[in-house]
């Protein structure tokens, strides 16, 4: 007679998380907040293609297991992710998506969105695409950050920040430095406290601007100075 193994008490818990984003409706709607702001239930019924009562059902599930925060202003529902750990496992799921099982794009729009998203995006609140890859490679490449034992910001690159005058709260339980596997790029792209204080940073000076209703931004003229000037990135790199 087999022995029974006791069953793991998370086993359950895992099987709700996966089920809550094992929806097509309610994973456009994750994806689409991995921008960092808040959207309207109007605005992401139309984002998903779905009416307005279907996708109220489905941010009540999300609501209700912790992967999005709601707040009312008025006869407007917004709603937001939890937190940067739940844009962190959204995006992890997305890399792991083969490349060849994405659709192609169907029109001229679909591909211009696709490649303005791979050139520069944010993901939740720090930089992803090439532009994050090149941002971070060029941290390593300096010595600012190391990326052999995990992310971690050296003693010059703690200096670095403080130098360029960008902010760094550690008085939180969230990383100071935390790798974020890139979707289009399939290599890690700087995340934590310190990827959120350079993402904030460069889009308030002006080194990167948002474009259309995505999550893609576009370095600017005076961000490709900044950026070849501070970290040495080519401006071809970033365009």
């Amino acid at each position: 007679m087999l022995d029974h193994m006791t069953k793991d008490p998370q086993a359950p818990q895992l099987a709700r998380l996966a089920a809550l984003i094992a929806d097509e409706t309610r994973a456009a709607c994750l994806l689409a907040l991995l921008d960092g702001r808040a959207w309207t239930a109007g605005e992401l019924a139309r984002h998903a293609g779905v009416a307005a009562s279907t996708l109220s059902e489905h941010l009540g599930k999300l609501v209700a297991g912790g992967l999005l925060t709601e707040e009312r202003q008025g006869r407007h529902r917004y709603v937001r992710l939890a937190d940067a750990r739940v844009a962190h496992l959204v995006e992890d799921l997305a890399a792991q998506v083969s490349p060849d099982a994405v659709p192609r794009p169907r029109n001229l729009r679909e591909s211009s969105a696709g490649s303005a998203m791979a050139r520069g995006r944010t993901c939740y609140d720090h930089l992803a695409g090439r532009l994050g890859i090149a941002v971070t490679d060029a941290l390593t490449s300096r010595q600012l950050l190391r990326q052999d034992t995990g992310f971690a910001l050296t003693d010059a690159g703690l200096a670095w920040f403080e130098a360029t005058g960008i902010s760094l709260d550690r008085k939180g339980r969230r990383p100071l430095a935390r790798a974020c596997l890139d979707w289009t790029e399939r290599r890690p792209h700087l995340a934590g406290v310190a990827g959120a204080a350079l993402c904030r940073h460069a889009l308030a000076e002006g080194w990167c601007v948002r474009i259309g209703s995505e999550r893609a931004v576009k370095v600017t003229a005076t961000g490709e100075r900044a950026l070849t000037e501070l970290l040495g990135i080519d401006a071809e790199a970033l365009r």
